[in-house]
């Protein structure tokens, strides 16, 4: 069924199926799992510091001697403003009241003692680690980062959610576009993190197909074979899974989180602002309801970076009312085997059609 082998020989691999890079959820033995499984695996590094990606790209060789990707967030840092810092002060406090009214204690950080990070460093990271495989989200790398990945050798994975979006990385010389519906989970790769278009997944892929010369890769509900089948007839020939593989032995949910997925319905799952600035498709919950039409949401990656300690105190107690337990749109029997397991499923389902 995989006719094209395009994407499988350009990444290293044999079957043109990729593990989303779920960073909060993926973990190195995910990684290490999907390259048992003869497929294209994807460390999450998102926006972590050198040192912390190094450590990563390492742990993962360790475990497994075939390719994977590095996967990146490429965001605009937006500049801190005297209304930034009002609101970020306004927000630490209503979330700290939030918190303490539903029995978490938490103490949130400072504006000046958040983290935050830029991708240009991570580019150069990837060079020196000899990575050869980048994706990356939320943007598009600058022409100096393209051209000095390319003379290294890099295959560069981009994701677009609209047709404007994957031109403009074609245009720009990234090798291969990773299409994202609204159908996926986790957060919107869109490049202006304030528009969302309502495009559902098929029809973005059979436009982008339409306008592109570039390999596509579709992520965005496939969860079986036929699935699977339906975005290859409109043109992709790689295959991205993420919320197929969010309740695996591998995944970095907790059993409390595995749990309330297998409970979701249908109605649950939403796009929110609220626990990061950017949107995200997830399981609806009290923090959403009580924060998402409200003021106190801050641009990305503030947002993010404050409410992560609140995220991890309602993790420790196992609170599911304040953590980003993020899905698709495509409810299924959410699989506690293991990664390889999971994924040799999906290619023996395909095979067999």
């Amino acid at each position: 069924m995989f006719s094209s082998d395009t994407i499988s020989k350009r990444v290293g691999v044999k079957y043109p199926i990729i593990q989303a890079p779920m960073y909060g959820v993926s973990t190195v033995q995910m990684v290490a799992a999907a390259a048992r499984a003869d497929c294209l695996g994807s460390l999450a590094l998102a926006d972590l510091s050198t040192d912390e990606s190094i450590e990563l790209i390492r742990e993962t060789r360790k475990l497994t001697d075939k390719p994977f990707a590095v996967n990146i967030f490429v965001h605009h840092i937006p500049e801190i403003t005297d209304e930034l810092k009002d609101k970020f002060g306004k927000t630490k406090l209503f979330l700290e009241q939030l918190a303490k009214d539903s029995n978490i204690e938490v103490t949130l950080p400072h504006l000046e003692d958040l983290n935050i990070n830029s991708y240009h460093d991570l580019v150069d990271l990837v060079i020196e680690e000899n990575c050869k495989i980048l994706s990356f989200t939320f943007g598009n790398l600058d022409p100096q980062s393209i051209q000095k990945l390319k003379e290294h050798g890099v295959t560069l994975i981009g994701t677009c959610t609209s047709v404007s979006e994957a031109l403009l990385l074609e245009k720009s010389g990234i090798d291969i576009i990773c299409v994202q519906g609204t159908e996926a989970g986790g957060h919107r790769g869109t490049f202006d993190p304030d528009h969302i278009l309502q495009i559902g997944g098929l029809s973005l892929l059979s436009q982008v197909y339409d306008q592109v010369q570039v390999p596509l890769i579709y992520a965005g509900g496939i969860y079986n074979g036929k699935t699977l089948q339906a975005v290859k007839e409109l043109g992709a020939q790689g295959f991205q899974v993420g919320s197929l593989l969010l309740t695996s032995q591998e995944s970095a949910l907790q059993p409390f989180e595995k749990e309330r997925l297998k409970r979701v319905r249908e109605d649950e799952i939403i796009l929110t602002k609220s626990f990061s600035g950017r949107y995200a498709r997830g399981v609806k919950n009290k923090y959403i309801e009580a924060v998402e039409d409200s003021e106190h949401i801050l641009p990305y990656p503030y947002q993010n970076k404050l409410t992560n300690a609140l995220r991890k105190a309602a993790k420790s107690i196992q609170n599911t009312d304040f953590v980003g337990i993020w899905t698709g749109q495509s409810i299924h029997n959410y699989s506690e085997f293991s990664t390889e397991e999971i994924l040799r499923n999906l290619i023996f389902q395909v095979q067999g059609d």
